[in-house]
């Protein structure tokens, strides 16, 4: 068995992001660029003022109080047409362009006016309350480099910089492949045997949330042929997670399938609890990440190993969600394998414990947990008080 550490290694080695396509802005929150954003235009693209106010030149302040006239008026959308004269002031709007001759603005409410007369009560300041051209961007700079995850404040700079199209990675094609003749899909009825294929559709929501495009392949059954065209049927996707049929039972013909049809597996275990029989492998050019059959092992594994391979895939930065978190009670010593410990978060004195249910197969405690608890192999014991990594959930 390999750590999880040296499994997420192998998984992002092996993948590259896909390759690129250009769309809207409009469309374009959520995913990853392919290639830097370059403003097209300064912005601002003119001197503004900052404030309402006047607009001057800050020798005519010479004198406290000074009285300028009152010449003309600058509005945003509408500048002053014209040099600003010793001795005169422009009425002036915020975000309005400061008008030539001008270098400072005095606010509204150091003035008074009398007809067009503007006593004015302030020093001179050269630039004060005036925004010059340029001061977020200027035309030609980069403003976000490749491999930016799109936000929408993003969104709003792109747009702000003249851009209606940007160049990104593909969103990767991501199979999903349930294993087992006890799955029936919900909505159909259960046999006595029988339960409902509930993972596939918890990981077509995470791959959707990680930046991946779902395509749900049904359920392989227990045989080796319907296996064989469930795999056929993989060819033209980027990456396909399969969910149980690993073991070694004498119904689990996924693996051998996959053998028998070329696939090469990197790796075939992982020290880690939940999700030991997790693989990884390729079949032709596509990628494959094996997770076990139990709902909560599954889930659990999708967010070690599958997440960084759709972020890999998608161009991303790898993310780590690890973070830290006080115990609020005592852990035992942990043994061979790395444990994720479904956990939650006391809001009262901001400790964190486990949860009581701890099994595989308890979908639902998983969905109570506010995190996991990771316990390193061969961790000692832990105190309550004591500081341990989390996973974020």
């Amino acid at each position: 068995m390999i750590t999880v550490d040296q499994a997420r290694a192998i998984i992002t080695n092996a993948l590259l992001p896909c390759g690129s396509e250009t769309i809207s802005y409009s469309e374009a929150c959520g995913r990853i660029l392919s290639a830097p954003v370059l403003a097209q235009r300064t912005q601002p693209p003119f001197a503004a003022s900052a404030m309402d106010g006047y607009a001057l030149r800050s020798q005519d302040l010479g004198d406290t109080p000074a009285s300028l006239t009152l010449s003309g008026e600058s509005a945003a959308g509408h500048s002053h047409q014209g040099c600003v004269a010793p001795g005169q002031a422009i009425r002036i709007s915020t975000g309005a362009p400061i008008p030539p001759g001008a270098d400072q603005v005095v606010i509204q409410e150091n003035t008074t006016r009398d007809g067009d007369t503007i006593v004015l009560n302030d020093t001179p300041r050269p630039m004060s309350n005036i925004r010059e051209a340029g001061i977020d961007f200027n035309q030609g700079d980069e403003l976000l480099p490749a491999g930016t995850l799109i936000s929408a404040d993003a969104i709003a700079l792109i747009a702000g910089a003249g851009l209606i199209q940007l160049d990104v990675y593909r969103k990767p094609k991501v199979g999903i492949l349930s294993t087992g003749d006890e799955l029936v899909e919900p909505g159909e009825i259960t046999g006595p045997d029988q339960i409902i294929n509930s993972i596939s559709k918890g990981l077509d929501g995470l791959i959707r949330q990680w930046g991946g495009e779902p395509v749900y392949l049904g359920i392989a059954r227990d045989t080796p042929d319907d296996v064989k065209a469930k795999l056929a049927a993989t060819e033209d996707l980027d990456l396909v997670v399969t969910i149980g049929g690993a073991s070694v039972g004498d119904h689990d013909h996924l693996r051998s399938t996959f053998a028998d049809q070329g696939g090469q597996l990197a790796f075939e275990k992982v020290a880690v609890k939940p999700g030991k029989p997790t693989w990884f492998g390729q079949l032709g050019a596509t990628h494959f990440v094996g997770l076990p059959g139990n709902p909560v092992s599954a889930l659990v594994t999708a967010r070690l190993f599958l997440r960084p391979a759709v972020e890999a895939l998608t161009g991303q930065a790898i993310s780590n969600s690890m973070s830290t978190a006080t115990l609020g009670t005592d852990l035992p010593a942990n043994g061979a394998r790395e444990i994720y410990i479904r956990a939650e978060r006391d809001p009262k004195n901001v400790t964190v414990a486990p949860l009581k249910k701890q099994d595989s197969s308890a979908l639902s405690a998983l969905v109570r947990s506010d995190m996991l608890i990771r316990r390193p192999i061969e961790a000692p014991a832990a105190k309550t008080g004591e500081t341990v990594e989390i996973l974020v959930l």
